[in-house]
């Protein structure tokens, strides 16, 4: 109810006044009342818990994830390839986080790693090695040795690696072939990644070669990879891998899955379109249904999401330090930047901002940025509503390559995240300390070396 409103109190009125004095007080304490709980149910919630109250009890800057949205995603795949022997296998790189392998491992989604300590972590995460499937990119051997002894599926990312495969172990390790479709399609340029100039994935012109190579050493291939890129607005790009795929394999008869990577797109503003997953699924379904008929027996359909599963689930929060009024625009610097958020100034990304601490104030025109000594903009000219500073903002979509992507640039402290699960937050990083920049470095006593040279 509104501020000072005792119904028992304003029952005792009523045998001291007039009646229409006390509807006409009733009245407007019930507008209170709805002035208020309309300003609180425009205050930023998740899971029915105060975003504001999160960000007191954990301090700032703070990473927040909603459990929820992850296992809302997750759901949302699933029912989008009916008829399928479908596998989620969660690319780790989009975050880390040990509590966020282990809810992913819960809802039976395993892990798609491109290192050996993403691997760790994994097993950390309660994960078995046959459940990781390791996609290096131009990865030392020594660390494909380490991946192979750990028992974890290798994705071979180039000609020569599937030369030392064989050559090293000859037919005792299967393999998984990560192929280059030459398929330019996808968002930005930097995360295309099945055009012909990029690194990823040996080329489909490159057929003969692969299968010469697993002839010689009688390697087995199990699956069969491609992955084009991100930000795929339809079903176009993954049919068209698809057929590499399905033409590809005429060559490898004991294949058991087929990975068609990911790069389903995510709103990061209303109105953004997005990967329609449901056609998306259904389609692929019927393509790879079909396949598997011709190819004699039913194969495992493998999908690596990682932007899909927890971008919409994070929220970065940031306080404002100051509100900087220039000739040309308002500026708004928050606590937090490149180091915490690379994605605006490395793939122009969009973030949407939203003012927590004034959900109902008057909107005006501001750029957000960032503390750190370089052009760290996160935000130019958005409406929010009055920034003050002291405000808390909340940048969206800030689950996937957010902490990931991190860094310690001008000797700022990484910040801590928390998961809010079944109705309460957990704090599941610490925020860096001092001690934790320094930790592993080493001083040198010049004043000592310089005497002992004398």
């Amino acid at each position: 109810m509104g501020a000072g409103f005792d119904p028992e109190w304003w029952c005792l009125l009523s045998c001291l006044y007039d009646e229409s004095a006390l509807k006409n007080a009733i009245f407007a304490a019930l507008i209170d009342c709805h002035a208020f709980m309309h300003l609180y149910q425009n205050r930023y919630q998740i899971q029915g818990i105060d975003v504001l109250d999160i960000a007191e009890e954990f301090g700032l800057p703070l990473y927040v994830y909603d459990a929820d949205k992850i296992i809302e995603k997750i759901g949302s795949l699933r029912a989008a390839f009916p008829g399928v022997r479908l596998k989620i296998k969660y690319a780790a790189k989009a975050l880390t986080n040990l509590s966020i392998l282990k809810l992913m491992r819960s809802q039976g989604v395993e892990l798609d790693v491109v290192s050996v300590n993403e691997a760790r972590m994994g097993l950390l995460a309660g994960y078995e090695p046959g459940q990781i499937m390791f996609t290096p990119s131009v990865n030392a051997n020594e660390e494909i040795a380490e991946a192979i002894a750990m028992g974890l599926q290798v994705n071979v990312d180039s000609l020569p690696l599937l030369e030392w495969v064989g050559h090293t172990y000859g037919s005792t390790v299967s393999v998984c072939i990560r192929i280059n479709p030459h398929i330019a399609e996808g968002g930005n340029v930097k995360i295309q990644t099945g055009h012909a100039d990029s690194k990823f994935g040996i080329s489909i012109e490159q057929r003969d070669a692969v299968k010469a190579v697993v002839d010689q050493y009688q390697i087995p291939v199990i699956g069969l990879h491609v992955h084009t890129g991100s930000e795929f607005k339809n079903a176009n790009a993954f049919l068209r891998g698809a057929e590499v795929l399905f033409e590809l394999a005429s060559d490898y008869l004991d294949l058991r899955f087929m990975d068609f990577g990911s790069g389903f797109k995510v709103a990061y503003q209303e109105g953004d379109p997005v990967t329609d997953v449901e056609e998306l699924g259904q389609k692929v379904s019927v393509a790879f249904q079909s396949f598997c008929q011709q190819y004699g027996r039913e194969l495992e359909l493998w999908f690596e999401p990682g932007k899909y599963l927890v971008s919409e689930s994070g929220l970065l929060l940031v306080n404002v330090n100051v509100v900087k009024e220039n000739p040309t625009r308002t500026f708004v610097g928050v606590d937090s930047g490149l180091n915490h958020l690379i994605r605006p100034m490395m793939y122009d990304a969009y973030h949407e901002i939203v003012n927590i601490s004034n959900p109902a104030g008057d909107q005006h025109t501001y750029t957000v940025v960032g503390y750190i000594c370089e052009t760290d903009t996160l935000g130019w000219d958005r409406p929010l509503n009055e920034v003050r500073p002291g405000d808390i903002l909340a940048l969206k979509n800030a689950g996937a390559y957010g902490m990931s992507m991190s860094s310690n640039y001008n000797a700022r402290l990484r910040p801590a995240e928390v998961l809010v699960y079944e109705g309460k937050p957990y704090l599941i990083r610490h925020r860096e300390t001092f001690d934790d920049l320094v930790r592993n470095q080493v001083l040198i006593d010049f004043e000592e070396e310089v005497l002992i040279k004398k």
